[in-house]
């Protein structure tokens, strides 16, 4: 882990090295002080030298300045170094989850991924610039300082030595403890942020069925978790912090006592204890900086730690030896297909289906038969456990996944449009197309019209998920991208079943427009609207109970025909 984080420097060389240097001379120049406090103490005054007395105070002040601009750089361009290094985990991660599978989503709450590319990786930030500054500057004044005050006295010097042990001892006991209580109050801040995100994206269901009061009880369960994971973290710290103070100020105590007996018994000059009682605290200072940075470096960790968690995330990726698919004309063959989600039992057993290109398939049955499991199967979003899919005569398992999705157009009922411009959104099937496919393709899906009596016309902003618009005009808008998408295939997942019916009539007549030539395949909830279908599967329980076109299927005193007729006596 230690290698890994210490790659994230490489391309910071130069800045890091510069930030080093400026460490170690702030460090060097701390030390020049009790120096001249000593030489002060033990010659000048005593003997009068009153223009090396000025000569020393304006040595000193002049290193402070120094002191100062190194002290601006180490906080302005140290601070961005790990801005830098934090962009570019952000960056990695941001380009790893766009790799992962539909699993990976399903098992993982959006909230909690949001934590860890904003609270995580700003620890991180923190560590990558302090930690390296702490551990050098602290370092190299813990040294020079013992030098130091081994000059004056090692006697005295070894005696605070000896303390040191009891500190490391103090911070290895309590460090166990610090790391878990920090890693749990992660978890925690992870789960107020899916909660958050949960309630925040479905405020207008709360506030539709007046249930304020119910989201604010789910979200002080979470917050309360916080504050009893935060309870622990700060129990330990504050062990941590008060067994190291009291440590410190035992050092305090010793060089009192230990410099006073070795100045009434002439071992030292008061010059000499002077020095060492001001040099001890820059001994001690450091040495109490590096055991507060284990604080810092418990957050950065921990959160480097659940970086780590999600790039190891094995990503969705091409099987060896497989090629483009080209331009795929849209024959669809399950053959034997078993599929299951982790962990549970095949929601797909045994599926075969022969679906000719051009042709309307439509699949009909129960909600939780299989129905939408087929159609996410087709792009390849899951892995089949039996069986093989194949598009003109290929496994879709020999193509590229890239250009097998080329080839596959989605209309769900579920329409994600981003927070952007209608031109935007539409622009999403084809980012290369001009402006007048698009618009072609606004026409198509009978949406033109409309935007154009928006003030700003197709550069209209839209809202997240699209608020500002009906379900309609969503639904019309998704149908546009895949036209200019202009698929071989066509998956129609309910597209139309959360729309009243003269908007369903309105987005049908698109929807047929869509279909023309290419091979579609309708999951449907509403049977009158693939009556005409060339052919229908009844899936149920993740079987094929019937199939056949609408007149067979009515012929039958099966699953379809009484599905049929209990939705036209509703009707």
């Amino acid at each position: 882990m230690l290698r890994k984080f210490i790659s994230y420097y490489r391309p910071h060389r130069l800045l890091f090295t510069l930030d080093m240097t400026a460490s170690f001379f702030v460090a060097l120049i701390g030390i020049v002080y009790p120096v001249v406090t000593r030489d002060m103490l033990n010659d000048f005054i005593p003997n009068n030298k009153y223009k090396m007395i000025v000569i020393s105070g304006l040595t000193l002040l002049t290193l402070y300045f120094v002191r100062m601009l190194l002290q601006y750089f180490i906080q302005y361009q140290g601070h961005m170094m790990g801005v830098k290094i934090q962009a570019q985990m952000r960056r990695e991660m941001f380009c790893h989850l766009e790799k992962l599978s539909y699993s990976f989503y399903d098992n993982h709450e959006t909230g909690k991924i949001m934590s860890r590319m904003t609270n995580d990786l700003m620890d991180i930030s923190e560590l990558a610039h302090h930690g390296p500054e702490n551990i050098i500057i602290s370092s190299i004044a813990i040294i020079v300082s013992f030098l130091y005050l081994g000059s004056i006295d090692w006697y005295l010097t070894l005696i605070i030595f000896v303390c040191v042990p009891f500190m490391i001892v103090v911070t290895m006991i309590i460090r166990k403890k610090m790391r878990k209580a920090f890693m749990d109050s992660r978890l925690s801040i992870a789960k107020i942020n899916a909660a958050l995100e949960s309630s925040i994206s479905g405020i207008r269901v709360t506030k539709a069925f007046t249930n304020a009061e119910k989201e604010k009880e789910k979200f002080e369960k979470g917050n309360m978790e916080f504050v009893e994971a935060r309870r622990d973290a700060y129990k330990a710290m504050g062990q941590f912090h008060s067994g190291t103070s009291f440590i410190t100020d035992v050092f305090n105590v010793i060089v009192l006592i230990a410099g006073g007996l070795f100045l009434y018994n002439g071992r030292i000059e008061f010059g000499d204890y002077s020095a060492f009682v001001v040099s001890v605290n820059i001994f001690l200072n450091p040495v109490t900086t590096l055991i507060n940075f284990m604080e810092q470096y418990q957050n950065g960790v921990t959160g480097f730690e659940r970086f780590l968690e999600i790039m190891k995330e094995e990503p969705e990726k091409d099987e060896e030896g497989v090629t483009d698919a080209g331009k795929l004309e849209g024959h669809i063959e399950f053959k034997n297909v078993s599929c299951g989600y982790e962990g549970d039992k095949d929601v797909l057993n045994n599926i075969s289906l022969n679906i000719d290109k051009g042709t309307k398939f439509a699949l009909v049955g129960p909600s939780g038969g299989g129905k939408t499991t087929i159609c996410h199967l087709i792009p390849h979003f899951y892995d089949i456990t039996g069986g093989s899919i194949l598009i003109d005569g290929r496994d879709i398992r020999t193509m590229t996944l890239e250009s097998l999705r080329r080839n596959i157009g989605i209309v769900q009922q579920d329409i994600y449009l981003f927070n952007a411009s209608i031109k935007e959104n539409i622009l999403y099937g084809k980012l290369s197309a001009t402006d007048e496919e698009v618009i072609e393709a606004a026409k198509k899906a009978s949406i033109h019209d409309y935007i154009m009596s928006l003030k700003n016309g197709y550069d209209t902003e839209i809202g997240e998920r699209g608020v500002r618009l009906s379900g309609g005009q969503k639904q019309r808008i998704s149908i546009a991208r895949v036209f200019l998408k202009n698929p071989s295939i066509l998956i129609l997942d309910e597209a139309t079943s959360a729309l009243d019916n003269s908007t369903e009539i309105i987005i049908q007549e698109a929807l047929d427009e869509l279909c023309k030539g290419r091979t579609t395949l309708v999951v449907a909830h509403r049977l009158s609207t693939i009556k005409n279908a060339d052919e229908i599967a009844v899936i149920a329980d993740g079987n094929i109970l019937e199939q056949g076109s609408h007149e067979e299927l009515i012929g039958h005193d099966g699953l379809y025909k009484r599905l049929y007729y209990e939705q036209f006596r509703q009707d």
